[in-house]
């Protein structure tokens, strides 16, 4: 069966979320989900996430996963909130433990906090597979821009995260705790083997000037006119380019507090006395 992809784009982060079914009536799985977050305020709301909960709403979509292909930095992922409103289980990959055991000092967490990734239902290692209704969903192992990437394979289509962008913007960042360039090369090698006609739905879009925000690109698009991965380049080449185009690149607006959200699963940290929740920003550390 041909899986159904109903994109939703997140303009403020440049984010597309996914809901994946198989037929109206059926059964659906959402990847990337947006919690959105107001840095000035520190006031989180829903209203990505409730698009989501609308469509699944009007197809009468069972919800049976909420799919994170990584732990974000660029974004808060809506995952908890969508389970209290829809039900389904949480899924990333199953390295979420190394990026958690990065994480847990610099933000000093608290100790019952664990770093072996139980705050997710389900931890997948590269060959995994999970059903959603009439699909079956595989997942790839795609590190290099975290150790703990990963993709889902169903059919045609794959969901490939922060791996690729849209072939005028090039290939993921490196430079996280973790991240590693030479591995990003083998993880876009193994896309770019698959057939040409393969879809690659992306995490982002950072649309130059004068072109619309697009979700997904082909591997034949990809090998052709990607900037970064384009045209067979080397893995010497693809190394030094992404090292150096790494040492000029801000932290994201997000970073600190999408970490210690999304490495939670979505749950916000435990209440203080107050009732309140609380993030940390570390100071003159990252």
């Amino acid at each position: 069966m041909q899986a159904r992809i109903e994109p939703f784009f997140d303009p403020v982060t440049g984010t597309y979320s996914y809901v994946v079914y198989d037929q109206p009536a059926g059964h659906a799985a959402i990847i990337d989900p947006v919690l959105d977050y107001d840095p000035k305020s520190g006031r989180t709301s829903t209203g990505n996430a409730q698009r989501l909960v609308d469509f699944i709403n009007a197809q009468q979509l069972q919800l049976e996963w909420i799919l994170e292909t990584h732990a974000h930095a660029d974004h808060l992922t809506a995952a908890a909130w969508l389970k209290q409103q829809l039900g389904g289980r949480t899924g990333i990959g199953c390295h979420i433990d190394t990026v958690q055991r990065v994480f847990k000092p610099i933000f000093q967490l608290e100790d019952e906090f664990a770093t072996d990734g139980r705050q997710f239902d389900q931890l997948f290692a590269d060959g995994d597979s999970l059903r959603v209704g009439e699909l079956l969903l595989n997942v790839i192992a795609l590190p290099g821009h975290t150790p703990a990437d990963i993709g889902y394979q169903v059919g045609d289509d794959v969901f490939i995260g922060d791996t690729l962008f849209q072939p005028d913007v090039g290939s993921a960042r490196c430079d996280f705790p973790g991240g590693d360039a030479a591995t990003l090369y083998q993880s876009v090698q193994r896309l770019l083997s698959l057939p040409d006609h393969t879809r690659l739905w992306l995490c982002h879009d950072y649309p130059p000037a004068g072109r619309e925000p697009a979700p997904c690109s082909t591997v034949a698009q990809q090998k052709a006119a990607n900037i970064h991965v384009g045209r067979g380049i080397s893995a010497a080449d693809f190394i030094a380019l992404r090292r150096a185009r790494d040492a000029t690149l801000a932290a994201p607006v997000l970073l600190l507090p999408s970490i210690q959200i999304n490495i939670r699963a979505g749950t916000l940290p435990p209440l203080a006395a107050n009732g309140h929740a609380y993030l940390k920003i570390p100071l003159n550390l990252l």
